[in-house]
């Protein structure tokens, strides 16, 4: 298969790259760090270095990728920390990145591939989409748009052969973390549930070209969001002790 992917260059974006080039796929594989994509590049993947929040880097991405046959959105940014003191700064790139540049890259290749009658569309969502926590309410609101995002295209590029798959990963072991939280605190408060990146990788492989509508890790997290939309209370004041704290 030819796949896309964004956010190559850390973390669960990464883990995904070595095992698409592993099992033999052609991979085009884009972010912001040159230093990562020259690995991946020595490992056989097609990169380009680009910012997709910029348009002029996006502009620069199309114009280099061929037609693929799948695209996987993994690009995204978070920051834990008290609401009322986040900066414009800070939910202005967290929007922008988790949200405003995935619609838009998605808008892109969902043209391509109703054109052509198939194709399919993965979104690295995140269980903070079902259940929001706090000190991660802006990130929370980022993933609860991915849901939305997801959800709505399913429906909308169905009858056009192309299929729309989410994957909901709960925390990952990867630099996210520290980069999201500089106190360690959310880390060492969700250390007994912390998914590995190849794991979620891995997930994300055995959806691909299959009609998939989501995959919620760990598997026990789907059945809480089921739970929470019928009782959030419950599951809130059950769930404290997995919340981020001070």
């Amino acid at each position: 298969m030819k796949i896309f992917l964004t956010g190559a260059t850390s973390g669960v974006g990464m883990a995904l790259a070595r095992q698409l080039l592993a099992q033999g796929h052609t991979l085009y594989a884009t972010g912001r760090s040159g230093v990562a994509l020259r690995t991946l590049a020595a490992e056989g993947a097609t990169v380009i270095q680009a910012d997709v929040t910029q348009a002029a880097d996006r502009e620069t991405l199309y114009a280099a990728l061929p037609v693929v046959d799948v695209a996987i959105f993994c690009a995204g940014v978070g920051r834990f920390e008290d609401f009322t003191t986040q900066s414009d700064a800070t939910i202005e790139e967290m929007v922008t990145v988790n949200v405003t540049a995935t619609a838009q890259l998605a808008r892109h290749f969902a043209a391509q591939m109703t054109a052509r009658g198939r194709g399919q569309l993965i979104f690295i969502g995140s269980q903070a989409g079902k259940v929001a926590t706090p000190k991660a309410v802006v990130y929370a609101a980022t993933k609860h748009a991915i849901v939305g995002l997801a959800n709505g295209l399913r429906l909308e590029l169905a009858p056009q052969g192309v299929e729309v798959t989410a994957i909901h990963p709960g925390p990952i072991d990867t630099p996210f973390l520290t980069k999201a939280d500089d106190t360690n605190s959310y880390r060492a408060s969700v250390k007994r549930v912390l998914l590995s990146p190849e794991r979620v990788a891995t997930e994300v492989i055995k959806t691909l070209g299959k009609p998939v509508r989501e995959v919620n890790l760990p598997r026990i997290m789907g059945v809480t969001s089921k739970l929470y939309a019928l009782c959030p209370r419950i599951i809130e004041r059950v769930g404290k002790s997995f919340f981020y704290k001070k």
